[in-house]
């Protein structure tokens, strides 16, 4: 077989030259990917035995998008829209064959192609706005003329990945392959536009999918406000709307120079460079350096819960979404029908979402055992404590779970912030116990911090890894200290946001201003959605707290109606005047000054010690990356993925910026400020830490 280059081959079969690509893991667009296709198909063009060319690839996919590991380098070989412009004038008509995934880039080639075939089991997309991105090599300008305009914004902005069946109604896709028959398909399609004598289409000149919205601003409008909620602060998503506006209303190199000038803008700009960081990040978080590939795995098939309440029911799910039996334990029978009861409650709300069926609702249920005796969890593999955060509590747990649990069995607990080598010291078997702190709603939030006791051994890590993988949760591997990395930092926001609405800034001014930064919501409307008075006893309050006030005056949060905001039938929030007026007598009476604080004090104050706590973190060895860091808040605390989390935030503002703030605000505010050293080390020595 003809060799093009070392990921290329072409082999001529009855009039078709099938060109090939082989560039594992996913035949990204890599120099040596669009020099084998530029090369291929010229040689493919001037072969007299030539009719047709096939565009196929080996491995487990067709092109699966750009090299982004090629972003920011010196340019390469030909550029992609060479390689486009070959197969899009070829005098020989020429045929995408998809199998596995066609994206980004790789769909874009396909779109120059003048066919296109695909295996049931393939899918397409252009996901280029999950990194901040529009796809740059007129995807945007290709994709309404082929599916429309409507269709193609939903794609783009979503960056879905559609089966082929769907591609095949719309229109993108051509023709449909039998499923491990692909090339065999392809050519005999290939063979058939040829003796047919089909034309050669240019997806660039058809406009019939276009032409009746040309002008139609409501289409535009309407699709802008349907995803609003969903992308709010986001770039990405709007310039690709605008992308297909032009496609629409312009000529096609007209529509070309908008997705040009856009496209540059957002790939020069902070937020897809945030969103690209996170994106590796995301794959980096997995790999811990101390344990191999080779590590043995602790097989889970199992699994005992112990708590039925709201985190309890949470996790349970996971496991039983997956197919993993679990055994919830409760104290009560009582207690446990009402957890079960919601369990079942969560899951039909799901089902009448559509996004499950009525028998996937009583398959898992029916995987969910519910018992009143901890007795009952001697022969499960992995054991989550998921009761309160009492120490002396989850100690005896751990005390009773020693004694019952089957040797091997991994004993963890859901604790948010207590001592996990403490818990662990209760049982013989400490290189057993590990942290598993799950994020509320457990069956919800992707993230779970994996906390890594002195003992905990490293098969139990690695399992822990893979349960996670398997339950799809984003994990992140941390060590033991006072609230882990998540609420650790978390602690500095809250102390500071406390502080700041006893100095002048009111509690709706400091939730818009995070609000405005990217959170979903600032830390007072959070604390009435959780409930002001969880924690809070009513025999021993003093009102010594502003919390201990609000909930005196029965401000309890969105359950009373009135919190630090007040809430409408529909728990719609509106800012208050008597909190005003407690807050202010509060202040006054411990004689604190009150003075007007602007919103980028807000900002600083609340997010600029994060950062430093950050720092603290990684000297400590608490967590094992910066990175790792930014996973835990954008995947468990809301930090918005554009602003790429606060060690990166603190990067994009400057890291020396942010030190000569925090020295200058332990001067006025106090030592809480006091820089970490390896910031100081940091900054001093030009260290890169992402």
């Amino acid at each position: 077989m003809p060799t093009i280059n070392e990921v290329t081959t072409l082999e001529v079969k009855d009039g078709v030259a099938i060109l090939t690509l082989n560039s594992p893991p996913v035949n990204a667009l890599s120099a040596n990917v669009r020099e084998g296709l530029n090369d291929g198909v010229s040689n493919a063009i001037n072969d007299s035995s030539v009719q047709s060319i096939v565009i196929i690839c080996e491995g487990r996919t067709f092109i699966a998008g750009a090299d982004i590991t090629e972003f920011g380098q010196a340019p390469k070989g030909p550029s992609l829209y060479e390689v486009q412009d070959m197969i899009e004038n070829s005098p020989k008509p020429v045929i995408a064959a998809i199998h596995g995934t066609a994206l980004g880039g790789g769909l874009e080639v396909a779109l120059t192609c003048h066919y296109r075939i695909a295996v049931p089991s393939a899918k397409c997309g252009l996901p280029e706005v999950n990194l901040g991105l529009l796809p740059g090599a007129g995807g945007t300008q290709r994709l309404p003329r082929i599916v429309g305009a409507q269709k193609a914004l939903v794609m783009m902005t979503s960056g879905e990945h559609v089966p082929a069946n769907q591609c095949f109604d719309m229109g993108l896709v051509d023709e449909l392959a039998a499923e491990g028959e692909l090339e065999h398909d392809a050519v005999a399609f290939a063979n058939k536009i040829v003796s047919e004598g089909r034309p050669l289409v240019k997806v660039r000149d058809a406009s019939d999918k276009i032409q009746g919205d040309k002008g139609n601003e409501a289409l535009f409008s309407d699709f802008r406000k349907s995803i609003l909620r969903k992308t709010r602060g986001f770039l990405a998503p709007e310039y690709n709307i605008q992308c297909v506006e032009a496609a629409v209303n312009l000529p096609f190199e007209e529509g070309l120079k908008v997705e040009q000038e856009l496209f540059m803008k957002l790939m020069t700009g902070s937020q897809s460079a945030a969103q690209r960081y996170i994106f590796f990040a995301q794959r980096q978080v997995a790999k811990i350096p101390d344990i191999e590939k080779e590590t043995p795995l602790k097989e889970i098939n199992s699994v005992g819960v112990i708590g039925a309440g709201t985190m309890g029911g949470g996790i349970s799910m996971n496991f039983a979404n997956v197919g993993i039996p679990v055994t919830i334990i409760e104290q009560s029978q009582e207690r446990l029908d009402k957890g079960l009861s919601i369990i079942r409650k969560n899951y039909e709300n799901t089902a009448a979402k559509g996004r499950i069926s009525s028998e996937q609702v009583e398959e898992r249920m029916a995987l969910i055992n519910g018992q009143t005796s901890i007795e009952e969890l001697s022969t499960q593999d992995l054991i989550i404590e998921a009761v309160f955060e009492n120490m002396d509590l989850k100690k005896d747990i751990f005390k009773q779970l020693d004694g019952i649990c089957k040797e091997g069995a991994i004993l963890a607990s859901n604790t948010s912030a207590l001592d996990v080598n403490e818990i662990a010291a209760e049982t013989n078997r400490p290189e057993d116990v590990i942290g598993l702190h799950f994020f509320s709603p457990a069956n919800v939030m992707k993230l779970l911090e994996i906390v890594r006791g002195d003992q905990t051994s490293k098969t139990v890590v690695a399992s822990s890894l893979a349960v996670a993988k398997k339950i799809q949760k984003i994990a992140a591997v941390v060590g033991v200290c006072p609230g882990f990395v998540g609420n650790r930092i978390l602690a500095q926001r809250q102390r500071e946001a406390n502080k700041l609405i006893l100095e002048g800034a009111l509690p709706w001014d400091i939730d818009d201003a995070l609000f405005d930064f990217g959170f979903p919501m600032g830390p007072f409307a959070m604390s009435d959605l959780a409930g002001l008075d969880i924690g809070w006893n009513k025999d021993n309050s003093n009102g010594e707290t502003l919390r201990d006030v609000l909930c005196e005056a029965g401000r309890l949060g969105q359950k009373s109606g009135k919190g630090f905001y007040v809430y409408d039938e529909n728990r719609n929030k509106s800012p208050d005047l008597e909190v005003e007026a407690l807050i202010r007598k509060f202040g006054e009476e411990r004689q604190v000054q009150m003075r007007d604080i602007s919103k980028e004090e807000i900002l600083q104050r609340c997010l600029y010690p994060m950062i430093n706590e950050g720092f603290k973190i990684l000297e400590e060895g608490m967590a094992i990356r910066a990175s790792d860091i930014d996973i835990v808040w954008t995947n468990g605390y809301g930090w918005p993925v554009y602003e790429g989390g606060p060690m990166f935030y603190g990067n994009l503002v400057g890291y020396d910026k942010v030190l000569e703030w925090l020295k200058n605000a332990e001067k006025e505010l106090g030592p809480e400020f006091k820089p970490s050293p390896y910031l100081e080390r940091v900054v001093a020595e030009k260290i890169n830490i992402l």
